[in-house]
């Protein structure tokens, strides 16, 4: 059979095929397969033979020529203009944002600077970080231990605030005796160790500011016990049987393992007020939300950084704060303002340091770890206020376990009984304004109301910052207030007791 023969062949069994709506597929042809002859057919049909790829080929072959000439166009047009209408990156109307490379820059130039002050601090005065020194601060003579004492005997206010609730929910007090009574244990839980530290020597500074630090924070909580309490016996005089924690008790659903919840009278026992007592909160509930288990590796993650924290504030307030301290003493005495001012610039970065860190060991560390020991299960012991564009919503977010307290047991009581919020934000501070004077000026055995000031004086701060600043503007005032004002009362402070006591020793 002739080539002609078999191509005829091969076309009318194509032919056939289609028509029948099968696949083709090429039968062989005196032992050669169709395929080798003429190509292969795909699936719909389209013989791809030698003349396609050729095609195809040549498809390509212009498609790139055709990019080639395309691009050399375009090469050609940007060499002749290459600009266009666009703003500067710094330029507020470019919309540009990613300045972390920026940011990268000051962390680099901070830790730098910081570098150079330390090597230098450690050329003057050598190193001065004594750990046995620390002990000194707390105590006077080994042998009194004057401080623990007064921590010890708080154990006497919580007892009686439990058995006046007792009475209380028995009906054996009235509501004003109850009220009487805490009234008296309360005013006494601020006086008594006030008195004490005042009238006994051997309480140090240090320590002072310990204990009276641990009676204001059991006096505030303390106080939301007894508000909590009388909250719940109000509403079971308007016939509410059952009253669970926090005024509402979960569904047995929540309820898991040991949990339970617990209906007043039924809270008032030894184990749950002390659960309050050692609770990271200012403010009590029934019923406390619970944590489902003890993380043992993030409380070992804590009590590093507690430890960790704790060593390095020491040394840095031994190496770095108390030499600034003490040569800005000569200063004050002259009334140099230009070198008071030096000294309170250096003053201010190592005191705003050691304040950031304090946070951190206290807000975040101590707490975090005392609410995972407790299965404590709020953690919000802080919120952003390192983005604070105004003095309120730092107020507001930086301590949140006393703004809860003060909102609740006395901005809001006080707008209930008819006061403005300006009056309720004031008395606010106020109380706050106390309390910073109480924890300072007794500890020290004078009272110069620096710190009462400082407090005082946020209101016309926020007033101004509230009325004239926004955004950025607002949170680099609310971060100088802090970066200022605060070595600034140190100084006060110090040369105040410098004076009073250690010039008194000269002469």
């Amino acid at each position: 059979m002739g080539d002609s023969d078999v191509a005829g062949t091969l076309s009318r069994r194509r032919r056939a095929t289609f028509a029948a709506g099968r696949p083709a597929t090429l039968l062989p042809v005196n032992g050669r397969s169709a395929a080798g002859c003429q190509g292969s057919v795909t699936a719909d049909g389209s013989r791809e033979n030698g003349h396609g790829k050729r095609d195809r080929s040549l498809e390509t072959a212009r498609s790139k020529t055709k990019s080639v000439k395309q691009k050399g166009r375009t090469d050609i047009s940007d060499r002749l203009s290459c600009h266009k209408s666009q703003q500067s990156l710094l330029s507020s109307a470019s919309g540009y944002s990613n300045y972390r490379g920026v940011l990268n820059w000051c962390v680099v130039m901070l830790v730098l600077s910081n570098a150079r002050l330390f090597l230098e601090n450690l050329l003057r005065y050598g190193v001065l970080v004594d750990p046995i020194q620390v002990i000194s601060l707390f105590l006077n003579d080994p042998y009194s231990w004057p401080a623990a004492c007064l921590v010890i005997v708080s154990n006497v206010f919580v007892v009686v605030a439990l058995y006046t609730e007792r009475q209380l929910s028995k009906g054996s007090f009235s509501e004003l005796v109850g009220f009487l009574v805490h009234c008296i244990n309360m005013a006494i839980m601020l006086t008594f160790p006030a008195a004490v530290v005042l009238l006994v020597p051997s309480v140090t500074p240090v320590g002072g500011a310990f204990t009276l630090g641990t009676y204001t924070i059991l006096f505030l909580k303390l106080y939301s016990y007894k508000d909590v309490n009388m909250w719940c016996r109000e509403l079971s005089t308007v016939k509410a049987k059952k009253l669970a924690r926090s005024l509402s008790c979960p569904s047995e659903q929540h309820l898991r393992g040991s949990d339970y919840k617990v209906c007043y009278p039924g809270n008032l026992t030894i184990r749950d007020m002390y659960y309050f007592v050692f609770a990271p909160t200012l403010c009590y509930e029934l019923n406390f939300p619970r944590s489902p288990k003890i993380r043992t590796s993030f409380l070992l993650r804590r009590l590093f950084e507690m430890l960790f924290f704790t060593q390095l504030l020491v040394a840095l307030t031994q190496q770095w704060m108390i030499p600034i301290i003490q040569s800005s003493m000569k200063p004050l005495e002259d009334m140099d303002l230009s070198r008071m001012t030096e000294r309170l610039l250096r003053l201010a970065v190592p005191n705003h340091l050691l304040w950031l860190m304090f946070f951190y060991w206290f807000f975040h560390s101590s707490m975090n770890f005392t609410a995972e020991l407790l299965r404590f299960g709020d953690r919000q012991f802080y919120k952003d206020w390192w983005n604070s564009e105004s003095v309120t919503y730092f107020w507001q977010n930086w301590n949140i376990p006393v703004h809860k307290w003060c909102l609740r047991h006395f901005y809001k009581p006080l707008l209930r009984r008819g006061f403005s919020k300006i009056v309720s934000q004031s008395a606010v501070f106020f109380l706050s304004a106390f309390f910073h004077e109480y924890l300072v000026s007794v500890p020290l055995r004078m009272f110069r109301l620096w710190a009462f000031m400082g407090m005082m004086a946020q209101l016309p701060l926020a007033w101004f910052v509230g009325h004239f600043l926004r955004g950025n503007y607002g949170n680099a005032a609310v971060w100088i207030s802090l970066i200022i004002g605060q070595p600034f009362a140190v100084l006060m402070y110090v040369h105040d007791y410098y004076v009073l006591h250690h010039r008194q020793e000269d002469v």
